[in-house]
Parts: structure tokens; sequence; C-alpha cells
């Protein structure tokens, strides 16, 4: 279930070189492409190697799998990271639809299925902001609705949030978890051991949809 990588430069230029071959057949079978974009630490240097990629931006829609309620000038803002790593030189051709202060479920509903959601996990065991400890957690990863709010308290910052519920995510052609370092690992082995986590509902639900990447390094 592991695809393992010696190092996490490795890691990002095969992850780069996956989602943008799968962005450019999804423009070559239904000439417009949707991406799931996540933020964390891991994906930047995804990003710096994906706008490079030789693919019709101007067809790719991208949102985010989750955002904190912050300014999008603030260090934590995922739409932040996300215009300043990934939609600059080509790829900033391509549609944004961010997810806070104003999210627009239509717009949102229309990318649907999304032909590649990014995610990475904590570990805790957690996916986009489906956190455990939340009150609405169950209601996250059992609701039909595609997004839902997080409060305060919860996540690393601890900050209120908005998120991709766990329906919305499913709701795809291609998965990619993006996870670097040994407790992650761990935390993948006890989700495939039954522990009930958020990332072992999307194991067992996403199937063969599902890729985890994973390399040693941070």
């Amino acid at each position: 279930m592991l695809e393992r990588f010696l190092a996490s430069d490795e890691m990002s230029v095969v992850t780069a070189e996956v989602i943008g071959t799968a962005l450019s057949d999804a423009v070559a079978s239904r000439g417009i492409a949707s991406l799931v974009a996540t933020g964390g630490r891991s994906p930047g240097a995804i990003y710096d190697r994906l706008n490079l990629a030789d693919v019709d931006w101007p067809r790719i829609a991208v949102t985010l799998s989750d955002d904190r309620s912050v300014s999008e000038d603030h260090p934590d803002s995922n739409a932040r990271l996300v215009r300043s790593r990934l939609l600059k030189g080509r790829a900033a051709a391509a549609r944004f639809l961010p997810l806070w202060p104003d999210s627009d479920a239509a717009a949102l509903r229309s990318l649907m299925p999304f032909d590649v959601v990014m995610l990475g996990m904590g570990e805790d065991g957690h996916i986009a902001s489906l956190i455990p400890g939340d009150p609405g957690l169950e209601d996250g990863l059992n609701t039909d609705e595609f997004l839902r709010d997080v409060p305060a308290g919860l996540g690393n910052p601890p900050l209120a949030r908005i998120t991709l519920t766990l329906t919305a995510i499913l709701n795809s052609r291609a998965i990619f978890l993006l996870i670097a370092g040994e407790p992650k690992r761990e935390v993948i082995a006890r989700a495939m051991a039954g522990e009930d986590l958020p990332v072992a509902r999307l194991i067992k639900q996403a199937g063969d949809r599902l890729r985890i990447f994973w390399t040693p390094g941070a």
C-alpha cells in the first residue's frame, strides 16, 4: 500500500510528474480537469515542480482540501501557500476556487468528481481538517454535504477551519496521500490494522483510487 521514496526530493519529483500526467489525461479526455490541493510542509516542493508541468493550465480548476479561517496573507493560510508556490508561471492561468472566506458550493460541486485530490495526514490520523477530538467529526466523515466548518481549538495551529468532507474527498478519480517520517508510517500501519481514524476511513472507502506516498525524511 505504501509507495516508498528514499528522499523527499525524489517523492516531490515523482508526485509532480504523476499529478501533471493525470491532469493532462483528464483535459485530453474531457476538456477540463480539477485539482484539490493541500497545505502543510510537504507539498510546497511538489508545487514548485508542478507549476512547470506542460499542462493546459487554463483548463484546470484548483481548490483546497481545507483551509484555516485566516486572511490569505496569513502564514497559516493554505490559499497563500497555493497561490505563492503553485499558481505561478504556467500554472498562474489555472482557475482558483478558495474555500474561505467565501466558498462557492455550486462551483465546487461542478468540479466533481475531482480528477486529483492531494492530502496530507497528521500524527493523530487526521486528513484535511477531519480531526480526532472534533465533536462534529462523525458528521464530517458521514454527511452527504461537501463542506463543513471546524471550530477553533483543534489541530496545529488550533484555528477555526473549513474542510471538505469525506464524501467530497471520495468524489474523485485519484487521491494522493503524501506523508513523511516514521511516526506517520506507523499511523498508516495502525489504520490498516483496524484503528478507527479518519485516515482509516479514507483507506477503507477509497480503494485503488488511493495512492500513499511516503518518505522517511520531512
